[in-house]
Parts: structure tokens; C-alpha cells; sequence
């Protein structure tokens, strides 16, 4: 069994030399790296070669024509049974293919995703990052959690399918939140994915928080594309940051009246600030991550909120080219 890493990149060398040296330390050496560089004006052939003697290496670069596009081209040029897709952020423990391989031979799975976790080396920030949007007290547990508001929908950070799911799902769309919607598409194909819960990855995820706020933004925006693409797809865990901006925002106003109207507010913060401490052991980390966790429910609920009036109640719907643009803006 040949597994094809397949990493579209723009403009990230120093997070290609991390993740290429993580995969030259891999114990399991069946595999090999796609790399596609989606028309990057600081490319990274240099530090993904400076590895290509210690594991398979295919280093392609191509027009910006966006990371779903790149995805695709990569998978057009695999030579392995099963595509791996991680992003160019990513560190790959060095059992992580040895781990992959034990849990698929025989197994019968042909659709399959992992969580993610922070590295100890990561910055404070980039830890309160992770614990924002693994937390089940901000993103409900989504994201591959052990305690979870919705079936698990594996993300392109560390996400996995035969390639014989590839040539009857077909490939990536170009458009925000293109991973849940190929899992949409997949599962619709008839495979049904499975949770690899010991094949997790690193993600360094957004360096400061005023980045996770607009990346956030556009989730809660790509959440009602989502339910245009999909009827029927939208759960109750979506609406919650939603339902926290607008019922935050009214505690907030009642207060001005009774104090006591900011009770429910504050016993919530202080929740997520016990569990950010239980969970990262750290003082400093835990109010960062209390800061990102409340950036990932305002950032989220703000841009759902927008998108449905624009796209449902004032009946634009969707609108591709927008997408396209604000995508490739970030």
C-alpha cells in the first residue's frame, strides 16, 4: 500500500521545511510527497529537495489558480493507493504513517480523517489557537473531538480517501470550506468516513489572532454556502455562534439596565477559561486561549449571520466569483 501525500503550497517555505523534515523522520517509508506549488512568488523547492534523499518527493509548480485546484493536479500525478492530504502548516508525528498503515490494511476503510493538536513548540498563541477550535465548549467538537455535537467530517489538514473514491467523487471544488464539501461529496458516493483518532497531526493553524478572526469569518460566511450547495445539511452546533453574538449582544444591552444580565456571560468565560487551563496547563496560554475562543464564536457568528441575510433572506445566494476572490485574498 502506497499512500501519496499530496501538500498544495503558496508562498510557505519555512512551513514546507518543517512538515518535509517531520516526513523524513516517518518510521513507515511507504509513501510518497506530492507537493504543488500554486504559483507562489517565494517557492519552496529548495527546502522540499533538500529531504528528496530521504523519502519520494514529486515537486510541481503550476499558475495560482487556488489550493482546491492544486489538490487536484496533485492527485492527477499520485502514484498511491490512497491520496493523504495535509496543509503546508502541518507536523506529521514520526508514526504517523506507521500508524495510518496498521489502521487501513484489512480494514476496509476508503475514507478516513484524523484530528489535530499543537506541538509543544508552538507559540503560545498557536496552542490558544488549537484549543479555540478543538475546544467541544467553542466548536461543539466537531473537528474530530471526543465528545461531539455533529458526525465527524474530516478536513483537508489531515484527511485521506482511496483513489478509487477520487475517480468516482471526482476532485476538490474551488470554494471556501472545499473540504467539508468534498466529505459531502464522498459520503454521498457511498463511503462512509471513519475517525482516526491516534493518527493526529500538528497544525500550526494562524500566527495571530487578528488572522484566526478574518479566517473564522469566512467559515461562518462558507457555513451558508454550504446549506445552498446542501438542503437539509445545516445542524443545530452551526447555528450556536450565532445564537452566542446575538445572545451575548443582548445580555450585553440588558446590562446596561441590571448588571446581573452578564451572569450567563461571565459563568461561560469562566468555564472556558478553566477548561483552556485543564487543558494547555498553562496560565498565560489559558486568557490567550480565552481571547480566541471568544474570537472563534463572534468571528464565526458574525459572518453566518451576514451570509444569511445576504445569500437567504435577501436572496442573493451564492455567489462563486465572490468566493473566488475573497479566497484568494486571504
Amino acid at each position: 500500500m502506497l499512500f501519496s501525500i499530496i501538500v498544495p503550497v503558496y508562498n510557505r517555505p519555512d512551513e514546507v521545511a518543517d512538515l518535509m523534515a517531520s516526513l523524513a523522520a516517518q518510521t513507515d517509508k511507504g509513501f510518497e510527497i506530492v507537493i504543488v506549488e500554486d504559483g507562489s512568488t517565494v517557492p519552496c523547492k529548495e527546502q522540499a529537495e533538500k529531504y528528496s534523499s530521504a523519502c519520494s518527493l514529486q515537486y510541481f509548480y503550476k499558475d495560482n489558480e487556488g489550493r482546491s485546484i492544486a489538490r487536484n493536479y496533485g492527485m492527477d500525478r499520485a502514484k498511491g493507493d490512497f491520496f493523504v492530504f495535509v496543509d503546508s502548516d502541518c507536523i506529521l508525528p514520526p508514526f504517523y504513517i506507521e500508524r495510518l498503515r496498521k489502521e487501513l490494511e484489512g480494514s476496509g476503510i476508503k475514507f478516513f480523517g484524523g484530528p489535530d493538536a499543537a506541538h509543544e513548540s508552538f507559540t503560545p498563541t498557536q496552542k490558544a489557537i488549537n484549543f479555540a477550535m478543538t475546544s467541544f465548549l467553542t466548536t461543539g467538537g466537531i473537528r474530530g473531538g471526543k465528545v461531539s455535537m455533529e458526525k465527524f467530517v474530516p478536513r483537508t489538514f489531515n484527511m485521506g480517501f482511496a483513489k478509487e473514491v477520487y475517480q468516482k467523487a471526482g476532485g476538490f471544488r474551488e470554494m471556501f470550506s472545499e473540504d467539508i464539501d468534498m466529505s459531502t461529496r464522498v459520503r454521498q458516493a457511498g463511503y462512509d468516513p471513519v475517525l482516526l483518532r491516534d493518527c493526529y497531526v500538528f497544525h500550526k493553524r494562524r500566527g495571530n489572532l487578528r488572522k484566526f478572526w478574518n479566517q473564522v469569518h469566512i467559515f461562518g460566511m462558507s457555513r451558508i454556502t454550504l446549506k445552498l450547495l446542501y438542503p437539509g445539511s445545516m445542524k443545530l452546533v452551526h447555528w450556536a455562534p450565532a445564537v452566542f453574538v446575538i445572545g451575548a449582544s443582548a445580555l450585553i444591552i440588558a446590562s446596561f439596565f441590571n448588571p446581573w444580565f452578564l451572569a450567563p456571560l461571565v459563568i461561560y468565560i469562566f468555564l472556558l477559561w478553566i477548561s483552556a487551563l485543564i487543558s494547555l496547563k498553562n496560565l498565560k496560554e489559558s486568557f490567550i486561549a480565552v481571547a480566541a475562543g471568544l474570537i472563534q464564536l463572534t468571528g464565526y457568528g458574525t459572518g453566518f449571520i451576514k451570509a444569511y441575510f445576504r445569500k437567504i433572506l435577501l436572496g442573493h445566494g451564492r455567489d462563486e466569483q465572490e468566493e473566488i476572490r475573497l479566497r484568494k485574498g486571504k
